[in-house]
């Protein structure tokens, strides 16, 4: 069986937020909450949470999974993105998730978990309309090419040079809605209503 690890990516400034957004409360639950509860952790041979926030790094443990200090946010989602895989070991494969995506669910994870399976030699992601979101997974032969990226450069970077070899699942267009703004989290609790 192949080793597939997860990176949860949680260490943005949110700058458009104004604050640290993955504390912000949708129905109850905080943002970075839901992520976590998005993640079946019995599909991933580990999962690191990469975040600046000593909340976050505490709530990762609840939920046994390893915690992951990056004390260098301004250095961008490449950083977050390395220190994520060196945290994760040997892996065949990573699965990142972002941490703003309030309404995915880990059901659509798990199917895309399962989607991979079926051809691991490719790039894999949940998309909507045949447009790609989150998460995403990358076989190992592409972790040298996400290591290499500097600054705020991410992984869409890497599937853009290499788009033949991506393959996509869609899902409802809600669970790759991300919250990037305070007006943005305003919308979502209206429609959930």
């Amino acid at each position: 069986m192949l080793k597939l690890g997860c990176v949860i990516m949680a260490a943005g400034n949110a700058r458009r937020f104004g604050g640290n957004k993955l504390a912000a409360q949708l129905r109850g639950r905080s943002l970075i909450r839901r992520t976590l509860e998005a993640v079946p952790p019995r599909l991933f041979t580990a999962v690191a949470v990469v975040t600046q926030y000593e909340e976050i790094l505490e709530l990762s443990g609840e939920f046994g999974f390893t915690p992951v200090r990056n004390v260098h946010p301004d250095h961008g989602i490449s950083h977050t993105i390395a220190l994520g895989l060196a945290a994760l070991g040997d892996c065949d494969a990573a699965c990142f998730l972002v941490s703003d995506q309030p309404l995915l669910r880990q059901e659509s994870v798990e199917a895309l978990v399962r989607f991979w399976r079926e051809r691991p030699d490719k790039l894999t992601a949940l998309a909507h309309g045949g447009v790609r979101g989150n998460p995403c997974v990358f076989p190992a032969r592409f972790f040298p090419e996400l290591l290499e990226l500097t600054e705020d450069h991410g992984g869409s970077t890497v599937i853009r040079r290499h788009q033949g070899d991506l393959r996509l699942l869609e899902v409802p267009e809600e669970e790759l809605t991300d919250v990037d703004t305070l007006q943005a989290l305003a919308r979502l609790k209206e429609e959930m209503a």
